[in-house]
């Protein structure tokens, strides 16, 4: 019988157990639905809702994944979760699925699971949703770094909120967001998916997004609790070294935000070790501080593969089953995303009294406990029909996606053209070059963890499943094919400079150029940056520094656009440092604008902020680099220890003409568009 046949099944008679002790199956309607369905169960059936499934081990989508994936060994579904199951993990979100037939498939599986096993006890559903909610056709939103530069936490709970809905709306129950690791190592990949520099920061915004996700009935789970982002040299998973009162004055305080005035109900484990202990074997801060000091009660999830990591890379275990023990002795709850090390492993050791099992029922009782809140023990869970006419990326999420675009996007230079004036905004009737290896991708607009990058990066004759104009597409179609000349000169990575001459030419042609750069976000050597795309080198990827400076060579007023994922080092193109014998500004770019992939209505948002459609109104919430070899190294720095006799190694100025500081707008600015059709744009105040 295959899965699928197993799935629609739904008149097989409940399974009995092996185990003649056994206890009944409890009252379903009884009024402590957690601790009865505890007290009935079998060791096996402890261990099952210990474990999430990944019914889709296609791509790569987490670290080691392809060493890592446990084989179903021909085994059904059915016979695979026989004791029950405690999570599927990213049902929606591994692959590309259509949503009605994802839905219809997961309610009928659920209702499998409440008919066949003993104790009929739903899967909890857990997705990525860090840039909206990860699955093919669904919106995408602007990268966490975008809401940071954007400093609005209501329009991010708004935006959380309506991910929520979706997923909701779906039958899935958590989503593994937002992260709060506070930014420490621009060289760290990981970066996109962060807020900031600034804990207050990271925690104001973060929170707001809990508080939106969680109005929507989904679960948000904050991550990587702790110290993720501080790994030595920006190396994703390298060890951290950082004393007790950085972990708490710096990386602490936006999970203690997130949960006290958040309310978040679960937490993810960070891969790294903290001065030679791995936090997923640390009790200490999983127990100690998390749950005895922070009063937390909700689940704490392993990250994928982490507990068995404790084994293959931390090298503390001698096997999967120590590795059980010392996760769950510490506080993770749940394996994810499979079970690996929680299930036979542990059961064994649990057995020959290697593990207490109060251990096992002190992690079972906070799953059921949030099955029961989220209405999983309900018996009319799942028995309602599943959605049809799915709609992922309604005009409300575009509407919000483009709000968090615009207001993410940040000015950071503005100098006068050939007429006297700012280059921007773009004037009337003038022919604009639009050039750049990132100014007509899609891709170039989305995070790390949007679903294109994520996934669709290994499915490529798919398209997206929803409309993301490109910057080079809005322009022609704000301002006229007959104005906008295209050259892409260049790709994001490599050295072939081909394309230089055609955009040279496109540039010396027109009376402004705009030259899109920036980062392709990817995983584990799919990109620039992003999750495993750690870096060495804090300059433009590639030959992109070189295109730039060809075409402002050509003597045309020059827009630099950066669409990246972190701060680059671009003191050249702000402060015009020359280069042996080139002048000082020779090379400057006429105006730059920063872009933290503002998603699927980021290209809109930049179109209507070059011709004046819109005002700049972000911030940065990151520091720019002068360059590498200094990092890290953040506005929060001490004093002690910066050189006054040489400059400082990020870009600081002071408050009356911050030109680049963390947390401020790039300069006071007031446009009024040219154009009639156009909205008079807001003023912009420091």
């Amino acid at each position: 019988m295959t899965t699928t046949d197993a799935t629609r099944d739904t008149g097989r008679q409940p399974r009995l157990q092996d185990d003649n002790d056994a206890p009944d199956a409890p009252d379903a309607t009884g009024p402590d639905r957690a601790t009865a369905l505890l007290a009935a169960m079998t060791l096996d059936e402890k261990a099952a809702q210990l474990v999430g499934y990944w019914l889709d081990q296609t791509g790569v989508v987490a670290p080691m994944q392809g060493e890592m994936a446990a084989a179903a060994d021909g085994r059904t579904l059915a016979d695979i979760t026989r004791d029950g199951i405690g999570q599927f993990t990213r049902v929606y979100g591994t692959r590309p699925v259509e949503p009605d037939d994802r839905a219809a498939w997961l309610w009928a599986e659920q209702r499998r699971l409440k008919r066949e096993t003993r104790l009929g006890i739903p899967a909890l559903v857990h997705e990525e949703c860090l840039t909206g909610l990860a699955a093919w056709k669904a919106a995408t939103f602007p990268t966490p770094l975008a809401w940071g530069a954007a400093f609005d936490p209501d329009l991010v709970e708004q935006v959380g909120a309506a991910i929520g809905a979706s997923m909701r709306q779906l039958g899935v129950h958590q989503g593994l967001a937002p992260v709060l690791d506070v930014v420490r190592d621009p060289r760290w990949g990981r970066v996109d998916e962060c807020i900031g520099e600034d804990p207050y920061l990271v925690g104001t915004v973060g929170t707001a997004y809990v508080r939106g996700l969680q109005s929507a009935g989904v679960d948000a789970t904050l991550k990587h609790f702790l110290g993720y982002s501080a790994s030595q040299a920006g190396r994703n998973h390298a060890p951290v070294h950082a004393g007790p009162r950085e972990v708490a004055d710096v990386y602490l305080p936006p999970f203690v935000m997130a949960l006290r005035d958040g309310g978040a109900r679960s937490v993810m484990n960070s891969y790294a070790e903290i001065d030679g202990v791995p936090v997923a074997a640390n009790g200490e801060l999983l127990t100690g501080l998390l749950r005895d000091e922070l009063g937390f009660d909700g689940t704490v999830v392993a990250d994928y593969f982490s507990v068995a990591f404790l084994e293959v890379m931390h090298g503390i275990a001698a096997d999967r089953g120590e590795a059980a023990a010392l996760a769950l002795e510490a506080g993770i709850d749940v394996e994810l995303p499979t079970g690996d090390a929680y299930l036979a492993p542990l059961v064994e050791r649990v057995r020959s009294g290697l593990v207490d099992e109060a251990l096992v029922d002190r992690a079972v009782l906070r799953v059921l406990r949030q099955k029961e809140r989220l209405g999983l023990l309900d018996p009319q869970a799942f028995e309602d029909e599943p959605p049809t006419g799915i709609d992922l990326d309604t005009p409300l999420h575009r509407s919000l996606a483009k709000q968090l675009a615009a207001r993410s996007l940040v000015l950071l230079s503005n100098h006068d053209g050939p007429t006297g004036v700012p280059v921007l905004p773009l004037r009337a009737g003038a022919s604009v070059a639009v050039i750049g290896p990132n100014a007509d991708r899609a891709e170039a607009l989305q995070g790390c963890y949007s679903f294109a990058n994520h996934v669709l990066a290994s499915h490529p004759d798919l398209p997206l499943g929803f409309a993301i104009p490109t910057v080079r597409e809005v322009l022609v179609d704000a301002l006229g094919d007959d104005v906008v000349r295209f050259a892409a000169g260049c790709a994001v990575t490599g050295s072939d400079r081909a394309g230089f001459a055609d955009a040279v030419a496109v540039a010396a042609a027109s009376d402004v150029a705009v030259v899109v750069v920036g980062d392709q976000a990817g995983l584990f050597g799919r990109g620039t940056v992003g999750e495993g795309n750690d870096t060495e080198s804090l300059d433009l990827p590639g030959v992109q520094r070189s295109l730039v400076e060809a075409v402002v060579a050509t003597g045309t007023p020059t827009v630099m656009v950066l669409l990246t994922g972190r701060p680059y080092a671009i003191g050249w193109a702000l402060d015009g440092d020359g280069d042996g014998d080139v002048a000082a500004g020779a090379r400057r770019p006429a105006a730059v604008v920063q872009a933290f992939f503002p998603g699927e209505e980021g290209g809109t948002a930049i179109a209507d902020l070059l011709t004046g459609a819109a005002s700049p109104s972000g911030r940065l919430p990151v520091s720019l680099p002068r360059a590498a070899g200094a990092q890290p190294y953040t506005y929060l720095h001490p004093r002690l220890g910066v050189l006054r006799t040489s400059p400082p190694p990020t870009r600081h100025r002071s408050a009356r003409s911050a030109s680049a500081s963390a947390g401020r707008r790039s300069r006071t600015t007031t446009w009024s568009s040219t154009r009639p059709s156009a909205p008079t744009p807001c003023s912009r105040h420091p």
